[in-house]
């Protein structure tokens, strides 16, 4: 399908946000979530997180810039068929990359069906 305009792609990764536990949103600090049409080096992928897993983070990571959360607009669209799945797609892949910075792998989403 054709890319979702920017402005609606936002209010759907806002209403993936919404639907993650207030318990985790707490504790999603110093992190940002924004959104890109495409990863310039991977085009295909739907999103990333840049930072330090909470589990990875020692005594000297305070003062450190935010964490990012990348989700990419174009890439989910190319492979939905229409916004419905879009909006399905958006909140896997900002609850997968949530995951990645509590620490868990990709092979532990795969096993639990987020990947």
């Amino acid at each position: 399908m054709d890319a979702i305009p920017l402005r609606r792609f936002e209010e759907l990764v806002a209403d993936a946000l919404d639907e993650v536990p207030e318990e985790l949103m707490a504790l999603l600090d110093n992190v940002v979530v924004l959104v890109e049409d495409r990863n310039p080096e991977e085009p295909d992928l739907l999103g990333v997180y840049e930072g330090y897993a909470l589990t990875e983070r020692g005594w000297d990571h305070s003062g450190a810039l935010p964490d990012r959360i990348m989700i990419y607009r174009e890439a989910i669209c190319d492979i939905c068929e229409d916004e419905e799945q879009v909006a399905e797609e958006v909140t896997i892949t900002v609850v997968h990359e949530i995951a990645h910075h509590f620490g868990i792998d990709e092979e532990k989403l795969h096993a639990l069906g987020w990947a």
